[in-house]
C-alpha cells in the first residue's frame, strides 16, 4: 500500500484502530415494554432486525429504528457496543449470552468501546466516514436479568455500551472497518467494574 492509498483521517481523528462491524440491529419498535415477567414482545418477520448494513442521518440515528429522531434520545439515538465486554459478561456469568437480546445497535469487535464516552469518533466499514459523538453509558436496564441471563443486569455494569449520537450521515455495514477516535483506544478490552 502506497501513502496515496493510505486513508485520511477526520479532521481531528489521527487514531486509527482496525475493528470490525460484527452485527447491526435496528428495530422498529421497542419489544421490552412493561414488566420483564410478563416477557418481550414477539419479533415483527415482516421487519427483520439485524441488518448487513444501516442508513444514519446526523442528529437523528439509525432510519428504520425505534429511537430514530425521538426527542426523548437526545444524544441517545444510536448505542455502540464492544462485543468483547459482552463475552466478559457471559464468562462472569458462566453462559453464552445472545448478545443481540442486549438491544444494541453497533456491535464492535476490536477496540474498547467504553473508551468513547464523552468522545467525538468516527467509523468507516468502507462507505465513508461516519462522525459520530459518545455521551452517557448505555446502562443496563432490569430486563437484561429477564431477556439476557439472571445476574446480567449487574455484569454488564461499565460493559453495557455508549449512547451516541450520528454527526454526520453515512452508511455501516458489517464487516471490517476503521474506527477513527481523537487518543488511541485500548484495543478490546474491558475493565471489570
Amino acid at each position: 500500500m502506497t501513502s496515496a492509498d493510505e486513508p485520511v483521517a477526520p479532521a481531528g481523528l489521527p487514531c486509527r484502530t482496525h475493528v470490525e462491524v460484527a452485527l447491526l440491529l435496528a428495530s422498529p419498535r421497542h419489544r421490552y415494554e412493561g414488566r420483564p415477567a410478563d416477557g418481550a414482545l414477539p419479533t415483527d418477520p415482516s421487519s427483520p432486525e439485524l441488518r448487513d448494513r444501516v442508513e444514519l442521518r446526523a442528529g437523528l440515528g439509525i432510519v428504520g429504528d425505534r429511537y430514530f429522531a425521538a426527542r426523548a434520545h437526545v444524544h441517545a439515538s444510536v448505542t455502540v457496543v464492544g462485543l468483547e465486554g459482552l463475552e466478559d459478561v457471559g464468562r462472569a456469568l458462566g453462559t453464552d449470552l445472545d448478545v443481540v437480546a442486549t438491544r444494541r445497535n453497533v456491535f464492535l469487535r476490536g477496540a474498547d468501546v467504553e473508551a468513547l464516552r464523552g468522545q467525538p469518533f468516527a467509523l468507516d466499514s468502507g462507505h465513508g466516514v461516519v462522525r459520530f459523538r459518545g455521551y452517557r453509558p448505555a446502562n443496563p436496564c432490569a430486563w437484561m436479568d429477564h431477556e439476557v441471563a439472571p445476574g446480567a443486569f449487574r455484569a454488564m455494569r461499565g460493559r453495557a455500551g455508549v449512547r451516541c449520537d450520528p454527526e454526520s450521515d453515512g452508511e455501516l455495514s458489517v464487516g471490517p472497518a476503521t474506527l477513527w477516535t481523537a487518543a488511541p483506544v485500548p484495543l478490546g478490552t474491558t475493565p471489570t467494574p
